[in-house]
């Protein structure tokens, strides 16, 4: 079947799925004890009752099971989209000497519109609509002045004949003001690609420790069990509500790209967010692209689900944490997240020495997720990784490798580079996770 026949009809087939009861309803979820030891990644294309996938019909119900089962096990539940997200503009002003504007706009959403957080919008001059990146970030949002870590749509800043004055920012200072002009230069390569860029400081949709639902959007939506990371990755849904609707944006070219943890939010929210046209999640880390079965104490070494759930618990369910010693009865892995964003591009953009991650374990899950880009008829050059020579990092050549992909497989334009060698000396070609 040609690709754009087989997206097409799952497109058709999707909707309809969506319209009656869902392939998830009446799925089961043994206790993690009780589930079967699985030492091989569990098989994407067989249903839970053992039905093997073989016609492209079937691949919605199929999606909705594996959803429902990692939101069970890892990620918990979310609430359904708010269907009310706006934007109020607060401040703008032109950058890198008029070749780009910057606006610092705040959603607001949920209920009566109490909600919300602020989005730095980076945008060529007199262009558009552009494939825009979504870029949640470790500093804050640019022009925002953040006080007691909440946020507000007052600009950072006092203006007078001088001009703006900012506090000087240090490389790794995440808690001071981000002044916008500075922004647009670190951009300025994405920029000058013909890229719009929306970054906003991760934590506003849920600060990073075990008090996350006493803040953000949390208490708004009582009774469900998600994690932060699960919210986070919600976050970033809410940005997508809006810039869709936004003429500079090309809505069928929007891209989520995020390192470390933000790569695992980035990882999430494609997988579970139709609209992101690609997906870069980068460094992500233990329980991020990395297949669980191929990484932590004993299977591969560095950090594994082990790791996260004794240091940040609270990113998941609790109940993540009971496969700890026995990771070989997971009903999923990593590579059910690239299946539910198949046949939509998607890379893992690595570091060669990145002290969190296994090669190998990336490796593996590329490998066991291509054959659902296969079976939707997309080419197998759509689910890529690039490894780049740093520690845990996301560098300038990340950068680069993540833009020529999404121009290769979003614009068409191409860049003469292959997405799919690994360091060879840390790979192994055997598909069975060790003891």
């Amino acid at each position: 079947m040609k690709p754009h026949r087989a997206i097409a009809l799952l497109v058709v087939v999707t909707a309809a799925v969506a319209a009656v009861s869902g392939g998830a309803a009446g799925m089961t979820f043994p206790e993690v004890k009780d589930l079967p030891v699985r030492p091989e990644m569990p098989d994407v294309l067989r249903m839970q009752d053992g039905t093997r996938v073989t016609n492209i019909t079937q691949w919605p119900a199929r999606r909705e099971e594996m959803k429902a089962t990692l939101e069970h096990y890892e990620l918990g539940h979310a609430p359904p989209p708010p269907g009310n997200v706006t934007g109020q503009d607060v401040w703008s002003q032109t950058v890198l000497d008029g070749a780009a504007n910057f606006r610092l706009v705040h959603l607001k959403f949920g209920p009566e519109e109490k909600l919300g957080f602020d989005i730095a919008i980076f945008t060529p001059t007199n262009a558009g609509p552009l494939p825009t990146i979504i870029n949640p970030s470790f500093f804050m949002t640019p022009g925002v002045n953040f006080t007691s870590g909440m946020t507000t749509p007052t600009p950072a800043v006092s203006t007078n004949a001088a001009g703006t004055n900012f506090p000087a920012r240090p490389r790794f200072n995440f808690t001071t003001p981000v002044d916008p002009a500075r922004a647009a230069r670190g951009f300025s390569n994405q920029l000058n690609r013909g890229y719009a860029i929306v970054t906003y400081r991760y934590t506003q949709c849920g600060e990073d420790n075990p008090s996350f639902r006493t803040n953000s959007f949390y208490p708004a939506y009582p009774g469900y069990d998600w994690g932060v990371l699960y919210g986070w990755a919600w976050g970033l849904s809410r940005v997508v509500d809006y810039v869709e609707t936004q003429p500079f944006a090309d809505k069928a070219k929007l891209i989520a790209l995020g390192h470390s943890r933000l790569g695992k939010l980035t990882m999430v929210a494609t997988a579970f967010d139709d609209r992101i046209a690609l997906g870069a999640p980068a460094g992500s880390s233990g329980a991020g692209t990395g297949a669980y079965r191929f990484c932590g104490p004993g299977r591969g070494g560095k950090e594994g689900i082990e790791d996260m759930t004794r240091k940040f618990g609270y990113y998941f369910v609790p109940r993540l944490a009971e496969f700890t010693g026995r990771m070989e009865k997971l009903p999923f892995d990593a590579h059910w997240f690239v299946a539910l964003t198949a046949p939509r591009p998607w890379i893992s953009v690595e570091g060669t020495d990145d002290q969190n991650c296994v090669p190998n374990a990336v490796k593996q899950t590329v490998l066991a997720a291509k054959p659902v880009y296969e079976f939707l008829g997309a080419s197998a050059d759509r689910v890529g990784v690039n490894y780049e020579t740093h520690r845990h990092a996301l560098t300038p050549e990340d950068w680069n490798a993540a833009l020529d992909f999404s121009d290769q497989q979003l614009r068409g334009i191409d860049h003469g580079r292959k997405f799919d060698q690994y360091p060879v000396e840390q790979i192994s070609t055997n598909n069975v996770a060790p003891k």
